[in-house]
């Protein structure tokens, strides 16, 4: 009863000093980041580097000149232009910027509710194919700066899997912060739809009827786009999809748009190879946990290959996972992409590709497969991944080795501009430094 009477007793008095003790008022939110910080028309110059141009070979204390948003001049013996800001980039290494190839930054701000998400279509399967990350793409996503400061510049956004064998048309965003249309790269930059598990779960429980409405859509597809007046005048047959689908399928049956097909298993991998055979049609894996498996038929192919570096855990989808899927497949020749698959943390792309590396990669091949190999892969190879006069300055200092994870990238430009290096974390951090 004593012990109960002191417990008692200092409760009451706690409280009792709680009571009297001033709070500080509230602080207010955090500020959003501005997206940029510089003007695109600037000239600057980024002098005495170590630049990994990834078109070439490395340059000791080399300069990469900025002018209009373009690359204008890259080697050891370029002159600074008159008027230029100079960044003495001493002790330091220059990269083109790195492209994410699989997220839903800028679709999804709050994964697990309808309000924040953006990226699929949940109507009937005959509008599916028609659906387009574009028209969902929020530039100001608080996700964004905290990619970019990270050396990631621009992103290959795609529709989640979810109820259909063919889910919409992804498009490559920059990542300046800047709205649509100016934040669009590319679009459409893919077809998307899902192989293996997720489209047997969409279309019947078995990977053999995912295949068939696949090719079902794209016959019907073929002939739309033969006898589309027909169709719409009710002289051809019925189709399995609506005409909206069918518009949007047109590009990828005609070989312009390629189709970019998830899945793991190696069977899987080669059922989506044959129906490329038949259609004729411009081929991406996404996924490919088990590509090292079938790595020959996917490098005599050259077809280009995304995964996740970081995948090592067996499942009846992937038993054959592997960390060193992206070294097999990068010593066999394979168009190989790497990507975080990820939307919050897309800025783990560095730890993905440095794993990579760690488990038999090839350094230089590992920057590639961020940088060009990508820009290759989705049609945008003329303008971005490789520090070349000419193309779109997206430029990245960074102060050590980029794939090692204490480096940090000190300057990003995108198009020219360069990108302010703050963040809602950067924020908050500040905000709660000091706790009264």
């Amino acid at each position: 009863m004593r012990s109960a009477a002191v417990l008692v007793l200092s409760l009451c008095i706690t409280v009792s000093i709680a009571g009297q003790t001033t709070r500080p008022a509230p602080r207010p939110a955090p500020r959003r980041a501005a997206p940029a910080a510089v003007a695109a028309g600037e000239t600057i110059a980024i002098t005495n580097a170590r630049v990994l141009p990834v078109s070439g070979p490395a340059i000791e204390r080399g300069t990469v000149v900025i002018q209009a948003g373009k690359i204008a001049a890259v080697g050891a013996a370029v002159q600074v232009p008159a008027g230029a800001r100079v960044v003495d980039a001493t002790g330091k290494i220059v990269t083109p910027g790195w492209i994410e190839s699989a997220t839903q930054i800028g679709i999804v701000e709050i994964q697990g509710g309808a309000e924040g998400t953006d990226d699929q279509s949940t109507t009937d399967k005959e509008l599916s194919a028609a659906f387009d990350v574009v028209d969902g793409f929020n530039g100001e996503s608080a996700v964004i700066p905290v990619t970019r400061v990270e050396g990631i510049t621009r992103a290959v956004v795609f529709p989640a899997v979810a109820g259909h064998v063919l889910i919409g048309k992804g498009a490559m965003f920059d990542l300046s912060g800047a709205q649509v249309p100016a934040a669009v790269v590319k679009a459409p930059v893919a077809m998307f739809a899902a192989l293996g598990e997720a489209g047997a779960a969409a279309e019947g429980g078995s990977r053999a009827s995912a295949i068939l409405r696949l090719r079902e859509a794209l016959q019907d597809a073929i002939d739309f786009d033969r006898n589309g007046p027909a169709w719409l005048s009710a002289q051809r047959r019925p189709y399995s999809r609506g005409r909206l689908d069918l518009e949007a399928l047109r590009p990828v049956v005609r070989g312009e748009v390629p189709l970019a097909v998830s899945a793991n298993r190696s069977s899987d991998l080669l059922a989506a190879m044959r129906l490329a055979d038949q259609f004729h049609l411009k081929l991406i894996l996404m996924g490919a946990v088990e590509g090292w498996r079938v790595a020959t038929e996917l490098a005599s192919r050259k077809v280009p290959v995304v995964i996740k570096p970081l995948t090592d855990i067996p499942s009846f989808d992937a038993l054959g996972a592997t960390l060193e899927n992206a070294a097999r497949l990068s010593r066999a020749g394979v168009t190989l992409v790497l990507s975080s698959f990820d939307t919050y943390n897309a800025r783990n792309l560095r730890q993905e590709a440095g794993n990579a590396i760690a488990y038999g990669m090839d350094r230089d091949a590992a920057l590639r497969a961020v940088t060009l190999e990508p820009a290759r892969a989705w049609g945008v190879g003329a303008r971005l991944g490789s520090l070349e006069t000419g193309k779109d300055a997206d430029v990245v200092i960074w102060s050590g080795d980029p794939f090692e994870l204490t480096t940090r990238a000190e300057h990003v430009f995108i198009g020219g501009r360069e990108m302010s290096m703050d963040t809602r974390q950067k924020q908050l951090f500040e905000k709660y430094r000091t706790i009264p």
